[in-house]
């Protein structure tokens, strides 16, 4: 199917099924652990063996030797895998460094050998045996030391600069201006579930159970890194205990089991060790963004400019964090710049929103600030540089932009108006303040296909390679095989995560609900026309409810079209241009009030409130445990998510979960979340967009506003920790 024109009066706008808040068709399985988690598939093979990973202990040089004898020796090992002996590997198209490391090492923890033997106590025993002696090379580690080395970028989807106007004269002749640096530091996934993989040779054919985003992709990639053709490569990956991107890409565990499988000639597990999560597999880098802002004392931009810098190994690309800049607010004078230096850290690439997390994160608190310059409110300063078309190219406008809408019910639902002067308002010990952020994320689509069955018992099996990462693809994509076939969602059983069924948009870019249903809608439509063909109605008019085709007083059970046997259909949505012709976007407002102990510097925040604009909502119920779930990795990219970085050795020193501090279950509040009402009929014939990450992007800026309300002290730097506040904070009475 084809879609290149705006969606009209569709089957999907029924909304008996799609838009309704039903609980999660794969909820019993994941509580009674009858899911299978990549790790946990214990009855698809005998014998499985266990493989433990060996990473580098340096981050640039050489391994000058490496001496596997006494591993190999040791009680139950099987094999011992290492560049030197697993046969000529190519590399996936997705990733920047190689998933087996040596002799040249690229960064830390890059994986150098797998260790395989009858148990993982085995396995992990012999790897302690391993010799390796390196020579270590000088690395460059600091964002910081490395900038004024930064490149323009090449190649990618995004240009690494853009220019409208004059920039440098609006802004010099500004009657406000503002001029500020921010940082954002590296991130970690920190997801539950480790990478992990179980993979198993059949002649000359591998199957991998694994945890992955995208399994066309994934497929792809281990064809291209083992040498063998795609077709000798299936992944299987139905369960993912979160992602957040971290998952998107293939990643050493499922290169190293299926090499491990082959040396061992046995099934082989393999989990990456939660150390080498955060330095063997990707991370958000770091940025250094400056922001300039000019504007008429009435509030209006004049001028508008956003440089971005940061860091990724050789042959990486840059965190976008400008790309937001260019689309959010009106301004007729604009610049923005990307520029990337050569870091010998782990791989910096994709973490839920990339780009504009970190860019909203610098933007927004700059708004605030040139709203402050200005003497008005930061809400109606947002309002007063609204745009209803892309600022860079006026003659693209958007296909729904209902920011204002956010931003104005969100204020009067939060209780904005109440709002007081900078350290002005004490609860006890506590300073409290309110703070608030504009939220955008962009609402791309992707080609995605799905199969579809029609049973002799009226029962719909649905089959695509989509994932679900903790998301509800399964519900959603029942909810529409059930709306456009006019069946009970107790009808429609869902199959996901396997690539030997039809190529998916898969899960990531806040492109996989909306894509995803399109492509299984496509499928149903198509089965609808055969079904009506076979039944002798004419497909045009041919009505699907209750289980039934219906048409001019006549009225068949939708199962008489399988009889015995089966009906299979398949296709895929295909996108044509409509998102180049206007711009699809979601939109939000986040409103955010915390607490400051005035002796300690110590932020509680007190309650959250998102306003959100994406388009229609498939399911409310999963759509707001989206949006707190964003909003909670909001909280911690605010107060406390970073990974440290020994520019001495090259690693991330809190590599856990004991150092690297994600928000528990005591540092969230009270969460309420709004969805306007829309639907987009230029996004799919689902009108649908997506809420995955636009309820991070906004959110620390958010609380960082409310913590300056709260105190008084603006802090620039993320995350914002007591000791960047408590020098500012006022004498205690």
């Amino acid at each position: 199917m084809k879609f290149d024109t705006p969606a009209g009066q569709n089957p999907i706008d029924a909304m008996r099924v799609v838009g309704q808040p039903l609980d999660r068709i794969d909820g019993p399985h994941k509580v009674t652990g009858t899911a299978h988690y990549a790790y946990e598939w214990h009855d698809v093979t005998e014998r499985a063996a266990y493989g433990h990973v060996i990473g580098a202990g340096i981050a640039k040089g050489r391994i000058a030797s490496i001496d596997t004898s006494a591993a190999e020796r040791a009680p139950g090992v099987l094999a011992v895998v290492t560049a030197q002996n697993a046969g000529k590997l190519g590399q996936g198209r997705m990733n920047t460094a190689k998933l087996l490391g040596g002799p040249e090492i690229q960064h830390y923890h890059q994986a150098i050998a797998l260790v395989v033997a009858d148990t993982f106590e085995q396995a992990r025993a012999a790897a302690s045996l391993v010799r390796v002696a390196y020579t270590r090379s000088r690395g460059r580690f600091s964002l910081e030391t490395e900038k004024d080395n930064a490149v323009k970028p090449q190649g990618g989807d995004t240009p690494a600069d853009t220019a409208v106007g004059d920039f440098d004269a609006a802004f010099a002749s500004a009657e406000v201006t503002l001029d500020e640096t921010y940082s954002t530091p590296d991130q970690s996934h920190a997801m539950m579930e480790p990478m992990a993989s179980l993979a198993e040779w059949d002649g000359d054919k591998v199957t991998i159970w694994t945890s992955n985003q995208m399994i066309a992709w994934g497929k792809g990639d281990v064809a291209r890194t083992l040498g063998i053709t795609p077709d000798k490569v299936r992944l299987v990956s139905p369960y993912i205990g979160g992602g957040f991107g971290g998952k998107l890409f293939v990643r050493a565990d499922a290169v190293l089991a299926a090499l491990g499988a082959k040396a061992a000639k046995r099934a082989v597990k393999v989990a990456l060790q939660r150390p080498l999560i955060a330095n063997n597999t990707t991370h958000r880098p770091a940025t250094l963004q400056r922001i300039r802002i000019g504007a008429n004392k009435d509030g209006r931009i004049t001028a508008m400019g956003h440089e971005s810098w940061s860091g990724d190994l050789e042959g990486g690309g840059p965190e976008v964090a400008v790309q937001q800049t260019r689309l959010l607010y009106a301004g007729e004078h604009r610049m923005s710049k990307m520029r990337l230096a050569t870091l010998d850290l782990p791989e910096g690439n994709a973490m839920r929103a990339p780009g504009e997390t970190p860019g909203m994160m610098a933007l927004e608190i700059a708004m605030d600030e040139m709203a402050e310059k200005l003497g008005m409110d930061p809400v109606e300063f947002r309002i007063r540089n609204d745009t209803q078309v892309d600022p860079e190219k006026p003659e693209r406008p958007f296909s729904q932009r209902q920011l204002v809408e956010c931003l104005r019910q969100g204020a009067e639902k939060f209780g904005w108006a109440s709002r007081q002067a900078n350290g002005s308002v004490r609860d006890g010990r506590w300073l409290v303040g309110m703070g608030m952020a504009a939220g955008f994320r962009g609402a791309p689509v992707m080609k995605s296909g799905a199969r579809v069955r029609l049973d002799g018992d009226g029962r719909v099996t649905v089959e695509t390679d989509m994932t679900d990462i903790g998301t509800g693809s399964y519900t959603i994509i029942a909810q529409t095989a059930a709306e456009t076939l006019g069946l009970p969602i107790e009808a429609i059983e869902v199959k996901l995560g396997d690539s030997d069924f039809p190529a998916s948009a898969g899960s990531g870019g806040q492109w996989g609900a909306n894509s995803a249903t399109a492509g299984v809608y496509a499928a149903c439509m198509k089965l609808r026309e055969v079904v009506a063909t076979k039944l002798e109605f004419d497909p045009a008019t041919a009505e699907f409810a209750d289980g039934k085709v219906s048409a001019g007083g006549k009225s068949v059970a939708l199962a008489d079209a399988a009889g015995d046997g089966q009906l299979v259909v398949e296709d895929a949505i295909e996108f044509g241009d409509l998102d180049k012709q206007k711009v699809l976007g979601t939109f939000a407002a986040h409103f955010a009030e915390v607490g400051v102990d005035m002796h300690t510097g110590e932020t509680r925040v007190r309650r959250m409130l998102s306003v959100a604009a994406a388009g229609r909502i498939l399911n409310p119920k999963q759509a707001r445990s989206q949006m707190i779930g964003a909003m909670t990795m909001g909280v911690g990219g605010a107060l406390s998510e970073e990974l440290a970085v020994d520019t001495t050795m090259g690693f991330f020193v809190n590599h856990d979960l004991a150092g690297y501090e994600v928000p528990v279950h005591a540092d969230i509040p009270l969460q309420e979340v709004v969805f306007l009402d829309e639907a987009d009929a230029d996004s799919s014939p689902m009108k649908a967009k997506g809420v995955g990450e636009l309820g991070l992007c906004g959110v620390p800026a958010a609380i960082a506003n409310a913590i300056h309300n709260a105190t008084g002290v603006r802090v620039r730097e993320y995350p914002i920790t007591l000791e960047k506040v408590i020098g500012g904070l006022p004498d205690i009475a």
